[in-house]
C-alpha cells in the first residue's frame, strides 16, 4: 500500500465483474498474489450466486477465503443478468410492475447479508433507467420506496448503503444522489460510490473536485479511464483522467474505503489487466506523494454539486 503525507493509505482493490472467466477463487488467488488489498464482489450467476441454494454456507465459506488471503472486499450489485436472462440489469427499482421491483429489492437485502457476513465495508447499487412513459415524479417516488427496506436492512446490519451515480439512469449525478437523500430524510446509511471515470464523463467539476464535494458521504469508489462525454470504461492510460490529483483528493479527504478498479468488459484478458492496473495505481500514488497539493476549487454546496441535468446521459 502507498500513503500520501501520512495521511489515509491507498487500498486497491479490483472488481470481480472485470474477472468473470475465472472462477471466483482463482480470481482471488490472483489478486492476493498481485499485491492488491481488495475485491470488489459483484454477486453473480458464476460468483457467490446470490440466487442459489445454501447462500449463507457458501458465504461463511469465502469469508474464510478472504480472510486466509489477506484481502478487503465491498459487495457490489451489478450483475447484468442474474435476475432475468433477457434482460440486462433486470428487473430494475424503477419498473412499472411492483412484484418486478420487489426482485431487485430481495437481491439487494441479501446483498446486505452477504456483505455484514463478509464484514464488507458496502454494499453498492444503483437506480436503473427510467422506464418508457414514467414521468420523473413517479420514478423518483418508486426509487424511494423500494430503497426504504434496503436501507432499513442496511441499517440493522450496520452495512453502508453506497449508491452510484450512472449515466443513463434515473440517478447519473451528484446533484442527483442528494435528491434522493432529500426524498428519504437524509438517513445516516444512505452513502456514495463515486466511479471516477463517470465523474470525466459527465461531471461539470473535475474527478479530483468531485472527490472532495463527495467526501462526507463517499463509502465506495470505483476507479479506470474514461473520456469525456463517452461512458466506455478504459483501461488506465486510454483515456482522459490525470489520476494523481485524484488520489491526492482520496487520501487528503481520509477515504477509509476499496478503490475498486471497474473493467467489466475485459474479462477476457483480467489477468493482465489486473496486473496492469496496480502497476498504474503504484505509480500514480508516488506521483501523488511528490506533487505539491493545490487548494482545491470551492465545491458547490452539496445540496447541488452538478450542474447536469438529472437522469441525463452523456451524448
Amino acid at each position: 500500500m502507498s500513503a500520501h503525507n501520512g495521511t489515509a493509505p491507498f487500498r486497491f482493490g479490483y472488481g470481480t465483474n472485470g474477472l468473470a472467466d475465472l472462477r471466483l477463487d482463482d480470481a482471488l488467488a490472483l489478486l492476493a498474489d498481485l499485491g492488491y488489498d481488495g475485491v470488489g464482489l459483484t454477486l453473480d450467476h458464476m460468483h457467490l450466486d446470490p440466487m442459489a441454494p445454501d447462500l449463507p454456507a457458501r458465504t461463511h465459506r469465502l469469508a474464510g477465503r478472504l480472510a486466509e488471503l489477506g484481502l478487503d472486499v465491498t459487495v457490489e450489485t451489478g450483475a447484468r443478468y442474474v435476475l432475468d436472462p433477457r434482460r440486462k440489469h433486470g428487473p430494475s427499482l424503477l419498473d412499472p410492475d411492483p412484484d418486478d421491483r420487489a426482485r431487485r429489492v430481495d437481491l439487494l437485502i441479501r446483498a446486505v447479508r452477504v456483505a455484514a457476513d463478509l464484514g464488507a465495508h458496502a454494499v453498492h447499487c444503483f437506480s436503473g433507467i427510467t422506464p418508457h412513459g414514467t414521468d420523473t415524479d413517479t420514478a423518483w417516488k418508486r426509487l424511494a420506496d423500494a430503497l426504504t427496506p434496503v436501507l432499513d436492512a442496511a441499517t440493522a446490519a450496520g452495512v453502508p448503503l453506497a449508491v452510484e451515480p450512472e449515466p443513463g439512469h434515473l440517478l447519473a449525478t451528484l446533484a442527483d444522489f442528494h435528491r434522493l437523500r432529500g426524498h428519504l430524510g437524509n438517513p445516516e446509511h444512505l452513502g456514495l460510490t463515486l466511479d471516477i471515470g463517470h465523474c470525466q464523463c459527465l461531471e461539470p467539476l473535475p474527478p479530483a473536485d468531485c472527490v472532495r464535494a463527495a467526501a462526507p458521504w463517499l463509502r465506495h469508489v470505483q476507479i479506470e479511464d474514461m473520456r469525456r462525454g463517452i461512458h466506455e470504461h478504459l483501461p488506465f492510460g486510454d483515456g482522459e483522467i490525470d489520476f494523481p490529483p485524484v488520489l491526492t483528493a482520496l487520501a487528503e479527504t481520509n477515504y477509509q474505503g476499496l478503490t475498486v478498479v471497474e473493467l467489466p468488459r475485459h474479462s477476457h484478458a483480467g489477468p493482465h489487466f489486473a496486473e496492469h492496473s496496480l502497476n498504474f495505481l503504484h505509480q500514480a500514488a508516488e506521483a501523488a506523494t511528490r506533487t505539491p497539493s493545490l487548494a482545491p476549487v470551492p465545491a458547490p454546496p452539496h445540496g447541488d454539486p452538478s450542474a447536469t441535468p438529472e437522469g441525463s446521459t452523456p451524448s
